[in-house]
C-alpha cells in the first residue's frame, strides 16, 4: 500500500541485505534531513550531527549515508566519551571523510563538556528527524506489518494510525502488541481486536462513549468525521 507523499529511500544494492534493515521510508519529518545528508558535498566542513528521536530510523538513514558517501558514523554519540568524538570530528576533516555524528539532540539538551568540541558540533551541518506526520504514521504501519507478515486490511491500519500517539516509538510498540496477542489468541487483525488489545496496553485512546462504536466494534461515521477535524 502506498501513501502519497511517502516514499521510501532504497539501501544500495550493494548492501548486505537484512530483513530488519531494507528501506528507509520518507516523509515530510525526515525528507529534510535525508536531503542535507545527500548533499553532504554542501556542507561547511566534513561533519553532520542527525537528531532524532529513538525508532526514528536514524541509524538507517547514517547507515544508507555512509554506504552512499564512503563516509563514516558514529551513532549514540551522547553515550560515547567526548574525546573520541572530537578524534573522529578532527579526522573526518583531515582525511576529507564525511562524518555523521547521530544523537538525541543538539547542545545544550545534550550536554557536551568538552569547549572544543562543542565548537566543532556548533560549525558542523544539522539534520534534524521529526515526530511523524499522519502519512508517514500509516506507512510505517503498513510497512512493519508486512514485514512481520501479518495481512492487515487498509481500514484496520488507518484506524490506528488515526488514534495512537504520533510518535516512532508508539508505531513500533503498536505492531509489536499486536503482533504478539495475535501469536496468543490466532485471531485476525479486526477493528474491534485492534481497538480491545490496544486499549488494554494504553497505546490507544478510549473511546468518548459506546455511542462511537457500532454493534460490530466498528467506528460510526461521526466519530470518524470528528476525530479528522
Amino acid at each position: 500500500m502506498s501513501m502519497s507523499g511517502t516514499s521510501q529511500m532504497a539501501l544500495p544494492l550493494a548492501w548486505p541485505a537484512d530483513p530488519n534493515d531494507d528501506a528507509f521510508l520518507l516523509g515530510s519529518s525526515n525528507s529534510g534531513a535525508a536531503q542535507v545528508l545527500e548533499q553532504w558535498s554542501t556542507w561547511p566542513v566534513m561533519s553532520a550531527v542527525l537528531i532524532g528521536p529513538r525508532k526514528s530510523g536514524r541509524s538507517l538513514l547514517a547507515r544508507i549515508f555512509a554506504a552512499k558517501s564512503g563516509g563514516a558514523i558514529i551513532d549514540d554519540a551522547q553515550c560515547l566519551p567526548e574525546p573520541q568524538i572530537f578524534h573522529a570530528w578532527n579526522r573526518a576533516q583531515e582525511e576529507r571523510r564525511p562524518l555523521v555524528i547521530v544523537a538525541d539532540a543538539l547542545p545544550p539538551a545534550w550536554n557536551v563538556r568538552l569547549p572544543d568540541l562543542r565548537s566543532r558540533l556548533a560549525a558542523s551541518a544539522v539534520a534534524h528527524i521529526g515526530a511523524p506526520d499522519d502519512g508517514l504514521v500509516h506507512a510505517l504501519l503498513d510497512h512493519l506489518f508486512q514485514r512481520r507478515g501479518l495481512d492487515v486490511r487498509g481500514d484496520v491500519i488507518a484506524f490506528i494510525a488515526a488514534r495512537i500517539e504520533r510518535s516512532h516509538i508508539a508505531v513500533m510498540r503498536s505492531v509489536d502488541t499486536l503482533d504478539q496477542a495475535v501469536l496468543e489468541s490466532r485471531k485476525r487483525l479486526s477493528i474491534p481486536f485492534v481497538r480491545t488489545v490496544l486499549t488494554d496496553a494504553g497505546l490507544l485512546a478510549a473511546p468518548a462513549s459506546a455511542m462511537d462504536f457500532d454493534l460490530f466494534g466498528y467506528p460510526t461515521a461521526s466519530t470518524e468525521r470528528n476525530e479528522t477535524r
